[in-house]
């Protein structure tokens, strides 16, 4: 049971003026209860539940009274005023709904008083005049018709009001034009009064009988006309939000239906409405008058769309009540909606028709309930209306859309329904329309989501078993196609419908349970294979997505799984298991785990039971735990974590296991991984906290019977000390990691699950807490966090922070110098270090001595706070610290302006800017108390923005700024600087295509002395530092200075901007910031968007305008609103008009500008995009070629723009309707003499590309994920269809075959891009009106092309456009023109082309499953006779071996083609061939073919005497493994690992031969290419084939074969090979011969190395299990897996990570030592291992201020390897081993030279660490963490070292300590 927190209601109490009081005063009476005393002491409560209950009251009070008090004055009085209350009340006070409830029980007598009251109050309301209090008075009408049943005696009066309403709404409306905010709140009135109007006429067709309010002069009658004409007019204003005009088509024909006479032409009046046939003298003139609007031909698209609506939505449809009128409405709704369809493209509109295409099936659905034989006809699914229906479906299942898609998915199935209405009777399983339509989607490629949805629907309609019938492998398939995340979940829901299906059909079929073994057969056996073996996305998903659907659909088959998981996770432990194919895979064991943990998650299974009943041990979860596969050790955790019931208790058993996991997986490199490590922890520390409560209630509940009854029950508060002690434990571990030197990940780990920890044992008020973390954190902890600060992730910092937050404060000495450290940090020339001094600062001004203890003595002047004022320490800190920033920075600005050098080297100003902004953001600035003191302070900080970016912009605005300073290290060169910044200042101009700005090479000093000159003198001077070092200057440190400062001068402004208070209610005199300011800083991020050229400044200057612009949007000052309109006008019109003074920044890429139009678009509201579409109007306009050339520059401009504005996420479908335009203007373009058109041209082409058919994630270019269907493409953008046409034949018209000269049109490439990303599909028929005809014969002709690449895309493209049952004539119409062998002109491209072409068909063709086998084998046999004639071709180039092998007729020919080929005969060394490679390859390709045909089963085990022939392939695999040329090689051996795989995953190697005859006696030949194999990339595959059992037999022979000195030397080559700065491929083959080793030489009774050379062995792996790269770790773990597999105990770790592995390796050495007899010799090696080889004297003597030159070098960045980590587990194994064999070493003289080396080292480290600065983890970060480092591992050396001296007496007391 999930304990649920109760939502507290909140209800507004209502209040009665003086004058209600004193009536209700006087008629009630003291002394009795009266109607008026109840409401009296109603309006007295302050509480409004209180007030409701005592509304309750009123009924049963009235009911009491007699017949004769309808007429008490006290009564009328008392109903007056409560339909006061009533109209006073807000919509959605829940007070209002009661009041209504208890009125509508009003006994008989008093409804007319009632009624009478409430006319008036109502009369009251309708006299507002003020359009904006309209709103109330129409949420008050709403309610009065909807909860009261005396409203509906009142609507006789509301129609002049509405009438009146909707006309000043429209009005108000329009004058305000421009303020969407007031815009969008007037829209919403507006609808909500169409709205009313329509209940209004509801209620009046309810409640008045007959017709006498039609007669044409009655005011009920003119009313409704002019609700009519209202309505009309705002179907027809487009102006209108899509909401209010499709209320308003309802509203249309719900009023004409109701003034409509006689009421059986109303249908066809509709029809003629929607054709654009009405004829005005057949209609009323009521009707003429009121709506002639919409008699005319030709209406709006958008106005037809909502009248249809208004059709299908206001009509009565059921059981066809309108007769043959209604049925012809219907079916022309149909024609209009499905023509509207390839009209309406814009994304709201293209929702709307599908939403009303969806009504419009369920109004057919309606109507067919008829049973009228001619809809039946004119609705089955073989007719024309739903043909084309299907057409709309097929097209828009795939919409980028969502609401689109789904709205797609209700129509088919709708449409499925209105067929089986069709078609009641007879045999939906065998209906043809069904079977036709179900082969289709089967046909369809998987890789469509459409096919999903429909399938799930025709399961429903035709049963799963139907369907499995055609294709048994269906849930292979469709399990095959979840290793891709977009299309798990369409997957996963298909899969779900059948097996549901499939069961209900199984359980109504058979009686008994017999079927289950049946079923799990199907749908559960595959799912475990995958499980196994599947990669490792696959199997996420499909535990994601299938698995628990599946565990819903049968609980009872997790039992089934977990047998037969748990047998195959038995056998699968040993060596064998690390095949080379599954390392990448979850085993067994993973599995288990994933379902186990899904099962627990979803209720399924009970984890005590299971573990008391022996089907899961503890030891199996364990090894799930520190499992190699990360997935594995995640779901083992979850299966810990995740309950079905969040407040189950833990067990002692989880909380050891628990602990176990934190041991050995926090420093996990996968982010992922550390995400779902603290999600699951945080889950588990939530059920340890909500079921705590749980057994503190239980505590306080349970009585002394109750534990004298149970008294072996657990006592709750026992269960409570646990959880205290288990959450003690889990802190101690967090904080034992945070070590110097732990690496980032495990960090990132403690941090986060520390945070977790803080929030969820939060105190909450007058609850007990079963753990509290503030309770386990002293000072030395609150260090360590502070210590984070000092991380180089920013990550870091920020956990560090939160938790700081909420933990302890500092003590005023260390506060002291944190904020010295702070200070010092907020200069440095590093550029991550502002950032920690913005940390650091921060959470310095949380506390309150910072004031008197720091900032006292850094302000002189620092005005303090009158202490009266109640100011807040945060506040008052950050004024101080923000004011002592600035005027650090005031003072560096002006030393910056006389020499930026000097600023560049030592005090760039971007840090304290930083710092200065990382304050404001944690301030409420809506709960200010100094706000005079904060005004003056956003006036200087604005003023100091400006003169910064001043002196900074020059450098960020130059042409060049990255080359601008001299990287010469003399101080000579540091003079230059100011003539070269002088020379830079910018003067360009829109010369930028015509002429290139030149720098003088040779510039003289004294030529170009500024007048600031004379003080370079001292910079160099100053700048060397105390050690006399001279400082170089950068350029690059001078521009990091500059663009930094630049970058936080934006984000600055734009913060300050957010100041401004949007809404004018707020006093102007209380905002930070003045309406002028916020201009002035518009006008400085246009002037620096435009102008900027370096990158990093203008995206940063964009970051903080996309601030101002969003803030500009919402506030209500209207000269504000108006800004990015007017911005937006002038920079188009500046780029329109290409002035030579214009200072727009004209660079390839246009700079900023694209940047500047994004940012005020992405502004806009998304309900109204008028900017949007102005601004893509001229775009588009200035993107088409012109031939003028003065139009170069703003086509550029123009190109750039469009490309940002399709990347940009924010405009959503907005943009797509300019999809189209963009295309033509990027194919034009690309045709441009002038380069800059053709370079943006081809960066928007791309832009569009992925725009259109997704971010491509692979990198398969031929993947059908990025592409869709022709029909689609060319129906979502028509206009292409023929520009694309006309291009294509243009550029075919270049590519004349005759001509010798090479012609390429440069837009060729292009066009085959678009197209070659479309794909056939077998929905391509009858109903297109897009012919793919046409293209045909152009796409085949730039098969001719000179380009290769072009020659491959024509092929192809040519695909989608050759309908399928076209394919086998296109084959032979392209084979007949290929030449014969007596042709005069062969020309090597055009057959290369056409071939091409042949075989991409053939590929497409054979693909297809919709063909009937006759139709198959006859079209493949006439193709088969035509290549025949083509087959001397052969001899000269040969395509891919294609699928044309299958017929035996073919294998004469091929093996002839072969035993010709250069692979069988020599080839001469000294002829070079072109295209022989190729040759070679293909002619591989096909040989490889061959080869796997004939080694299959059929053809093996043949006795036709054809067959045997066939069996004895002409070469051999080895034979091509001695090929001399390397791609004929890799091409095999690529060839034989997919066999192997093939192999492994199918088991073929079970079913007697096949393909295993093709790889019998290779070892000898691969063992010799793994040692003679130069090719590199032939290498790696060989040494994926050399198998483990290949290479231990390999080194055992070594061994025996070779001499002690020899073995030396391989040894240290191992060694060597070990090392840190060896490349991975190194490292992988010393883990893999470590590997074959370990038996034989590491874990051998026999120390066949020796002591030393074994010790050097296993310190290898040491290495190597401490290695950066997880490849490494992983290879290296598989030593400790094979060491492991030997041991003889029932069941040992095995299958284990890095960390697992290490403390593993460690404890089998100090065993095999024992074993050895060697532990004496031994442990003083290791000890030299636990002491470390480094030279501190060296490393110190080598960390000079030299090193501070790199700018952005962050030292030596820790990512996995842990030194103490390694340190604590040998010295937990030494120590172990020491108390188990009892060593001691008194007199050892090894042991003495150690101990002088540790203690000499003692004194070293503890001088150095005394002589670092007084913070030094901040000012000296790397050599703090390194001499910390050093320490410990001197600390525990010396301890291990006293303890072996020592005699057993004091052996025990160390033990201990």
């Amino acid at each position: 049971m999930v304990l649920k927190k109760k939502k507290e209601i909140q209800v507004d109490a209502f209040f009665l003026d003086q004058q209600q009081l004193e009536k209700l005063q006087m008629f009630s009476k003291a002394e009795e209860q009266s109607l008026a005393s109840l409401l009296l002491h109603c309006a007295q409560l302050s509480d409004g539940i209180q007030q409701i209950q005592c509304i309750k009251q009123v009924i049963p009070l009235m009911k009491k009274m007699d017949l004769n008090s309808a007429c008490d004055p006290m009564v009328k009085a008392c109903l007056d005023i409560l339909g006061e209350i009533y109209f006073s009340l807000g919509v959605k006070n829940p007070l209002k709904k009661v009041l209504a409830s208890s009125l509508n029980g009003l006994p008989e007598q008093f409804m007319t008083l009632a009624v009478q009251s409430f006319v008036r109050c109502l009369r009251e309301e309708l006299k507002t005049t003020d359009v904006y209090l309209y709103r109330k008075v129409l949420d008050n009408l709403t309610s009065c018709m909807e909860d009261l049943s005396l409203g509906r005696m009142t609507s006789n009066i509301l129609s002049s009001f509405l009438q009146t309403s909707l006309l000043d709404i429209q009005e108000e409306n329009r004058k305000n034009h421009g303020n969407h905010i007031v815009q969008t709140q007037l829209m919403h009135d507006l609808l909500i009064a169409i709205k009313v109007s329509m209940m209004l006429v509801q209620k009046l067709q309810e409640n008045i009988q007959g017709s006498l309010w039609k007669h044409h002069e009655s005011f009920v009658w003119q009313s409704m006309c002019s609700l009519l004409k209202s309505s009309t007019n705002f179907l027809m204003d487009a102006t209108l939000l899509q909401t209010v005009q499709t209320t308003s088509g309802l509203a249309v024909i719900l009023f004409t239906k109701a003034m409509y006479e006689p009421v059986e032409e109303l249908p066809a009046l509709v029809s003629d409405l929607l054709l654009g046939s009405v004829e005005r003298a057949g209609v009323p003139a009521w009707f003429v008058s009121n709506c002639g609007a919409l008699c005319t031909e030709q209406l709006p698209d958008s106005v037809l769309l909502f009248l249809c609506h208004g059709a299908l939505a206001m009509l009565e449809w059921k059981n066809g009540s309108m007769g043959e009128n209604g049925e012809k409405l219907l079916l022309d709704t149909a024609s209009v909606l499905l023509s509207l369809s390839s009209e309406l493209k814009e994304s709201s509109m293209a929702t709307s028709l599908s939403r009303i295409l969806a009504i419009w099936t369920n109004s057919a659905l309606a109507a067919l309930a008829s049973g009228s034989p001619n809809l039946k006809v004119k609705l089955n699914g073989n007719s024309d209306v739903i043909g084309k229906l299907l057409e709309y479906i097929y097209t828009h299942w795939e919409h980028p859309l969502d609401a689109v898609r789904h709205q797609t998915k209700l129509i088919f199935k709708n449409l499925l329904q209105i067929h089986r209405t069709t078609i009641t009777g007879s045999s939906e399983k065998s209906d043809p329309f069904f079977a036709r339509l179900l082969k289709r989607l089967l046909s369809l490629e998987w890789h469509v989501k459409g096919k999903y949805a429909s399938l799930g629907c025709l399961v429903e309609c035709v049963g799963t078993e139907n369907i499995l019938q055609l294709d048994r492998t269906i849930p292979v398939q469709v399990l095959d196609v979840m290793n891709d995340q977009s299309l798990a979940p369409y997957a996963s829901d298909l899969l779900e419908t059948m097996f549901t299906n499939h069961k209900a059909h199984f359980t109504s079929s058979f009686q008994q349970s017999t079927w289950i073994d049946q079923w799990h057969d199907v749908w559960v056996s595959p799912l475990l294979v995958i499980l196994c073996e599947g990669s490792h996305d696959q199997t996420t998903y499909i535990i994601d997505y299938y698995l628990p659907k599946l565990l819903k659909c049968s609980p009872d088959s997790l039992s089934y799984m977990i047998r037969i998981l748990q047998a195959s996770a038995d056998t699968s432990q040993g060596p064998s298991f690390n095949d080379v194919f599954k390392m990448n895979t979850r085993g067994a064991l993973g599995a288990l785990m994933a379902c186990l943990r899904t099962a627990r998650a979803h209720g399924h299974l009970e984890l005590s039971a299971i573990m008391s009943n022996g089907l899961v041990s503890t030891e199996c979860i364990k090894q799930g735990l520190v499992h190699q596969h990360n997935q594995v050790c995640i779901d083992a955790l979850g299966l810990l974590c995740e309950t079905h019931r969040s407040t189950e208790i833990l067990s002692m058993e989880e909380m050891e296991l628990i602990q176990f996991f934190m041991m050995y997986n926090l420093n996990s490199q996968s982010p992922s991984v550390r995400q779902q490590i603290g999600s699951l922890l945080r889950k588990l520390f939530c059920r340890i906290q909500e079921s705590s409560q749980v057994l503190y209630k239980m505590e306080q509940n349970k009585t002394k019977q109750e534990l004298l009854e149970n008294p072996s029950k657990t006592h709750p508060l026992g269960i409570l000390q646990q959880y205290k002690d288990f959450m003690s434990s889990v802190c101690d571990r967090l904080f034992e990691v945070l070590f110097p030197g732990s690496s980032h990940p495990t960090r990132f780990s403690a941090l986060s699950i520390l945070g977790s920890v803080a929030e969820i044992f939060s105190v909450p008020k007058g609850q007990a807490q079963v753990f509290q973390l503030d309770q386990e954190i002293d000072s030395t902890r609150v260090r360590t966090l502070i210590q984070c600060f000092a991380s180089t992730f920013e990550e870091i910092k920020v956990l560090a922070f939160g938790l700081l937050m909420k933990l302890r404060d500092v003590d005023s000495e260390y506060l002291d110098l944190l904020f010295q450290a702070a200070m010092d940090l907020s200069t440095s020339t590093k550029p991550y270090d502002c950032v920690t001094a913005s940390y650091l600062l921060n959470f310095l001004v949380h506390h309150k001595g910072l004031q008197h203890i720091c900032l006292g003595r850094w302000i002189e002047h620092n005005p303090q706070v009158d202490e009266n004022t109640p100011v807040s320490t945060v506040e008052k800190n950050t004024l101080a610290v923000i004011k002592l920033l600035l005027v650090n920075v005031e003072e560096e600005i002006s030393q910056a302006k006389k020499s930026l050098l000097q600023a560049a080297a030592s005090f760039p100003m971007y840090g304290r800017v930083h710092c200065i902004m990382g304050a404001l953001q944690q301030l409420p600035f809506n709960n200010l108390t100094l706000v005079t003191e904060w005004k003056e302070m956003v006036a200087r900080l604005i003023l100091m923005s400006y003169k910064l970016s001043a002196v900074v912009s020059p450098v960020v605005q130059s042409s060049s700024p990255e080359g601008l300073i001299p990287m010469d290290s003399d101080s000579e060169s540091a003079g230059r600087l100011q003539v070269i910044l002088h020379e830079i200042q910018p003067q360009d101009t829109n010369d930028y295509f015509i002429q290139a700005k030149l720098l003088k090479e040779h510039c003289k000093v004294e030529s170009g002395k500024p007048a600031d000159h004379r003080p370079m003198e001292n910079i160099c001077t100053e700048m060397r530092g105390k050690e006399r070092q001279t400082c170089d200057v950068t350029a690059q440190m001078v521009l990091v200075c500059c663009w930094r400062s630049m970058k936080e001068v934006s984000l600055l402004l734009g913060t300050l901007c957010k100041l401004l208070p949007s809404q004018a209610t707020s006093e102007p005199s209380n905002a930070l910031i003045t309406v002028e300011q916020v201009k002035n800083i518009g006008d400085y991020f246009k002037h620096h968007l435009l102008q900027s050229r370096h990158r990093g400044a203008f995206e940063l200057a964009y970051a903080g305008f996309v601030q101002l612009t969003e803030m500009l949007s919402r506030c209500n000052s209207e000269s504000l609103r108006k800004m990015p309109e007017q911005w937006l006008s002038n920079v188009l019109e500046e780029i329109k008009s290409c002035d030579p003074s214009s200072t727009l920044c004209a660079t390839r890429r246009s700079a900023g500008i694209p940047f500047y139009i994004q940012a005020l678009l992405a502004s806009e509201p998304k309900s109204k995009t008028d900017l949007l579409k102005m601004t893509m109007k001229e775009l588009v306009s200035l993107a088409a070629p012109l031939n003028d050339p003065s139009s170069v520059i703003p086509q550029v401009h123009a190109l750039n723009i469009l490309r940002a504005l399709f990347r940009d996420t924010r405009l959503g479908e907005n943009i797509m309707p300019y999809v189209a335009d963009g295309i033509q203007a990027a194919i034009l373009g690309f045709m441009s003499p002038v380069w800059a058109v053709r370079n943006s041209s081809t960066l928007l082409f791309s832009a569009l590309i992925t725009r259109i058919f997704g971010v491509k994630r692979g990198k398969d270019e031929n993947s059908k994920k990025n592409r869709m269907t022709g029909r689609e493409f060319f129906s979502r953008f028509p206009s292409l269809y023929p520009f694309l046409l006309k291009q294509l034949e243009i550029v075919t018209g270049t590519l004349n075959s005759e001509a010798e000269e090479l012609k390429i049109h440069p837009s060729l490439f292009l066009l085959l891009l678009i197209l070659g990303r479309l794909y056939p599909s077998p929905m391509d028929g009858t109903y297109s009106a897009l012919s793919m005809a046409p293209f045909v014969p152009f796409i085949i002709r730039c098969g001719h092309s000179p380009v290769y690449r072009s020659r491959e895309m024509s092929g192809r493209a040519l695909v989608p456009f050759v309908m399928v049952n076209e394919i086998p004539r296109t084959v032979l119409s392209l084979l007949e023109g290929l030449p014969d062998s007596t042709s005069p002109c062969i020309r090597q491209n055009n057959i290369h082309g056409t071939l091409l072409q042949v075989f991409h068909l053939l590929q497409s063709y054979l693909e297809s499953k919709q063909l009937v086998s006759s139709d198959f084998e006859q079209g493949l046999g006439d193709i088969i006779t035509c290549v025949g004639t083509k087959l001397w071709l052969a001899k000269r180039l040969l395509t891919d071996g294609g699928p044309e092998m299958q017929l035996f007729g073919f294998w004469e020919e091929m093996n002839r083609v072969i035993s010709d080929s250069e692979l069988v005969s020599s080839i001469p060394h000294s002829s070079a061939v072109p295209g022989l490679i190729q040759y070679l390859q293909s002619i591989t390709k096909l040989v490889i073919s061959v080869l796997w045909v004939t080694a299959g089963p059929d053809i093996q085990n043949s006795s036709s005497p054809v067959e045997k022939k066939i069996a004895k392939p002409p070469l051999s695999i080895v034979h091509l493994l001695h090929c001399e040329f390397h791609e004929v090689r890799l091409l095999v051996l690529e060839a034989i690992l997919l066999w192997l795989k093939q192999i492994n995953s199918k088991e073929i190697a079970e079913e007697g031969g096949g393909v295993l005859c093709l790889l019998t006696d290779l070892e000898d030949t691969l063992l010799t290419m793994a040692l003679k194999e130069k090719n590199l990339q032939c290498f790696c595959k060989v040494g994926g084939l050399v198998t483990p059992d290949c290479t231990a037999y390999f080194s055992h022979v070594l061994c025996l074969q070779i001499s002690e000195e020899v073995l030396k030397k391989w040894v240290q080559l191992i060694v060597f090979f070990c090392g840190d700065e060896q490349q991975t491929e190194m490292l992988l083959a010393a883990a893999e011969v470590l590997k074959g080793i370990t038996s034989f030489l590491l874990i051998n009774e026999k120390l066949i190395l020796g002591l030393s050379d074994t010790l050097a062995m296993w310190k290898c792996v040491v290495l190597l299990l401490q290695n950066e790269d997880l490849v490494v770790r992983d290879a290296a773990a598989e030593v400790v897996q094979v060491a492991q597999s030997e041991k003889k105990t029932e069941f040992a770790l095995r299958i284990v990570n890095a960390p697992m592995a290490l403390d593993l390796a460690l404890g089998i050495l100090c065993e095999r030592l024992q074993r050895w007899g060697e532990t004496r010799a031994g442990v003083p090696i290791l000890l030299e291992w636990l002491l470390g080889d480094g030279n501190l004297k060296a490393d110190s003597e080598t960390s000079t201020p030299e090193e501070d030159d790199y700018l952005f070098d962050k030292g030596e960045v820790n990512f996995w390897a842990e030194k103490l980590t390694h340190v604590r587990q040998l010295s937990k194994h030494l120590l172990l081993l020491i108390s188990m064999t009892h060593l001691t070493l008194p007199d050892h003289g090894e042991l003495n030279g150690l101990s002088r080396t540790a203690l000499d080292q003692a004194e070293l480290v503890g001088h150095l660490l005394r002589a670092l600065p007084p913070i030094p983890e901040f000012s000296k970060t790397g050599e703090f963490t390194r001499l910390a480092i050093q320490n410990e591992r001197i600390s525990v050396c010396l301890k291990i070292l006293n303890l072996l001296k020592s005699d057993d007496a004091c052996r025990n007391e160390n033990l201990e300590n």
